[in-house]
């Protein structure tokens, strides 16, 4: 949940989380819900402060299911374990509704902490089609998404326009880019997030499924990531660190950092949330009106992100499941998503958004970010995600800093997600 965090000030961040105990007759495998009460809202980080006046919309007109906001850690991990360990405690669990990340549901769901929801209970055909993907598991859907994400290219357009050079569409380009254009501006080549923690994986997947591969198959019970193509998405960024292009620094960068560095015009190129583009582009920002956001490049022309985001689900163990899944459809309505992007800088889920002019004069990159959003594939899917998350941070760190080469990172992690999948 560290994008969460990072949408939210212009982090991409929000852990919702509701108090709770399973209502009279409710159960948990039926999708049924039934009960109306005061909810409890945990949020992993509303930096931008758009949460509170939209809780206090719900508020004036819910007088008898008024939330009450409650902040989890900022870190993902933190955020993870502390949701986890509550939920394992079952119906003296604090919680009612979790945001939780989209690379959670499936774990949630897997271990009987999430409920079925009923499909036509929420707007499912109003979203961007791959976020609705998100939310399922083992075939029904079990959270609904509330924010969506993917990654982008963000790049100084105003060096580039100086040397007659278009956006890199391609590896290449931006490798060639990084080396022969940056150092003549005193700046460093590329940047993602590449500190061993969960923006790692992404920048992994994103880099293994941009050369055609994947990690993980059939809901986590095959590994596929030993091919060809992972070894040439984890060699692309192992080069980059080797030959200076991507800095060495930028193996300590997790969100903020990176964004802070090119804010503060120290990088040509940084791969990040769409965050970023609004907060490098504010008032204020040493880089404002001179940056441009493009799809990340691949191989061979555009590549694919990963897909962020946060889904809204009910704990199993809810004590009002009927006024969580009302705050649900309150939270992911048209005009509570339009103030969600207005107001919190965080990508909508409705597709609707996306093609309004005000909108897109006011935020460029949305044609752009849909596009993406489209393009983009889930981090894998596996009811033992953290354990995935962990292994493929620690191998592809490994090779990051030449103690593997991709070769055998990619044999390692083939056998370490192999092992975890046999659990």
């Amino acid at each position: 949940m560290r994008w969460m965090r990072a949408a939210g000030r212009g982090l991409l961040v929000l852990a919702v989380v509701l108090t709770g105990y399973v209502a009279s007759g409710a159960r948990a495998d039926d999708g049924a819900v039934g009960g109306r009460g005061p909810l409890t809202l945990a949020t992993a980080g509303d930096l931008t402060g758009y949460l509170g006046p939209l809780l206090e919309g719900w508020n004036r007109t819910h007088p008898g299911e008024k939330v009450t906001l409650v902040e989890l850690p900022d870190s993902a991990d933190e955020t993870h374990a502390q949701m986890t360990t509550d939920l394992r405690g079952g119906d003296r669990s604090r919680f009612d509704v979790l945001n939780i990340d989209v690379a959670w549901t499936s774990e949630f769901a897997a271990a009987g902490w999430i409920r079925p929801l009923p499909r036509d209970r929420f707007p499912l055909k109003s979203f961007l089609p791959p976020v609705v993907d998100t939310a399922t598991y083992d075939g029904r859907l079990y959270a609904v998404p509330y924010v969506t994400n993917a990654g982008l290219l963000l790049y100084r357009k105003d060096i580039l326009a100086k040397e007659g050079v278009a956006p890199p569409r391609t590896w290449a380009e931006l490798e060639r880019d990084a080396k022969t254009i940056a150092p003549k501006y005193g700046l460093d080549g590329y940047a993602g997030q590449f500190l061993p923690y969960e923006g790692l994986t992404v920048n992994a997947a994103e880099a293994v499924y941009s050369a055609g591969g994947t990690i993980l198959g059939d809901e986590g019970e095959r590994v596929t990531v030993n091919s060809a193509a992972a070894r040439e998405g984890i060699g692309f960024l192992a080069r980059g660190v080797r030959e200076g292009w991507i800095p060495a620094k930028a193996l300590t960068y997790k969100e903020e950092e990176s964004k802070q560095a090119f804010q503060d015009g120290r990088l040509l190129f940084l791969r990040n949330w769409p965050y970023a583009y609004v907060v490098a582009s504010a008032k204020g920002s040493k880089v404002a009106g001179r940056i441009g956001a493009v799809p990340l490049p691949g191989p061979d022309g555009p590549g694919a992100s990963v897909l962020g985001g946060s889904n809204l689900a009910v704990n199993t163990h809810a004590r009002h499941p009927e006024s969580a899944a009302r705050l649900i459809a309150y939270l992911t309505s048209g005009p509570v998503q339009r103030k969600v992007l207005t107001r919190g800088a965080l990508p909508p889920v409705r597709a609707a958004l996306y093609d309004d002019p005000e909108l897109v004069r006011r935020f460029p990159y949305l044609p752009t970010l849909r596009a993406s959003v489209l393009a983009a594939a889930p981090r894998p899917k596996s009811p033992r995600y953290d354990q995935v998350s962990l292994v493929v941070q620690a191998v592809v760190h490994d090779a990051l800093t030449g103690q593997e080469t991709p070769e055998s990172a990619v044999r390692r992690l083939a056998r370490e997600l192999a092992a975890v999948s046999a659990r």
